[in-house]
């Protein structure tokens, strides 16, 4: 028996007046999965995510977590996924200690198992030394941490994370990261909103890439590396009069146009294993050369590929 899907989104549309913030957009996220939203400030990740949590009606469509509709069955759908928005729920006049008892109450756990979640959630966090001071003495990172173990209570197996290092030191977000990776490792499937091009290329299985309220493209960041080019290849020729017959070599065997300038010469690989026979053709032909660079596409290349220039 096939698994079911951790979520369904179904041609999902949002209008704020006469503002379509989110198009007619529809995927699926596996079990076990880091699936991404990625775009642009305004793109309509937040939007999304929020119909998909039940906190925004949608104007048409609709969103299945683990086979039940949202909106149907909003109490069910709800207890099986926890959320960590951009902005920290908790409460800054007390202790993490004491948000994570009370959040621990509202979610139904007895004063003796909330105690012993909170200690759980705590040490797995790195919270324990700082559990019992005020918030406001907390960093950005302490208190992002603090707000993903509020979201994990209850231990859901699908977790929302709205931009999740929005704002933090590039060590705290790896941090962050570690985090992530762990909940992945003891089964739980994510979601994951961010502008972050590293951040989506670090976490994500699978991307989705929304600009102006529509889902461009979806894929690996692989897939979605390889569609925009391969691999791009730069060197220099040391000798001027060698430069023609490196360009003829080159052409003939990778069968693509060779760019020059100067004496550097650089071409598209649409197999890295196109490298090793090219330079053994060189060699052989006692070309020498210098300044060899292999350059895999990023993420940033999609990103800019699809986003740039659509408006």
């Amino acid at each position: 028996m096939e698994a079911v899907n951790a979520i369904e989104v179904n041609h999902l549309t949002k209008k704020f007046n006469n503002k379509i913030a989110v198009d007619d957009i529809s995927f699926n996220v596996k079990q076990g999965e880091v699936f991404g939203l990625l775009g642009p400030n305004g793109a309509g990740k937040t939007t999304t995510l929020r119909m998909m949590t039940t906190l925004l009606k949608a104007n048409n469509g609709n969103v299945k977590i683990f086979g039940h509709d949202s909106v149907k069955e909003g109490r069910l759908a709800r207890s099986m996924f926890g959320l960590t928005g951009q902005y920290a729920s908790v409460d800054e006049d007390i202790s993490a200690r004491e948000n994570l008892m009370i959040f621990s109450r509202l979610n139904g756990l007895s004063r003796m198992e909330s105690k012993k979640r909170t200690q759980e959630l705590l040490a797995e966090f790195s919270l324990l030394n700082s559990a019992d001071k005020p918030l406001k003495d907390f960093s950005g990172g302490m208190r992002r941490r603090l707000d993903l173990a509020v979201s994990l209570i209850t231990r859901p197996a699908l977790i929302f994370l709205d931009e999740p290092t929005t704002g933090l030191d590039p060590r705290t977000r790896t941090q962050m990261w570690d985090t992530i990776r762990k909940l992945v490792k003891q089964g739980s499937t994510i979601l994951l909103t961010t502008q972050y091009l590293d951040e989506a290329d670090q976490l994500a299985d699978r991307i989705a890439v929304i600009d102006h309220g529509k889902l461009i493209k979806i894929g690996t960041p692989e897939e979605l590396k390889q569609e925009i080019g391969g691999t791009k290849l730069n060197f220099t020729i040391d000798r001027y009069s060698q430069i023609n017959t490196a360009t003829k070599l080159m052409t003939d065997q990778l069968g693509e146009s060779i760019n020059r300038n100067d004496k550097q010469l650089s071409a598209t690989l649409n197999s890295i294993d196109q490298l090793a026979p090219l330079l053994s053709t060189l060699h052989e032909a006692q070309i020498t050369i210098s300044n060899l660079t292999v350059q895999e596409p990023s993420l940033d290349d999609v990103f800019m590929n699809l986003t740039v220039g659509k408006n």
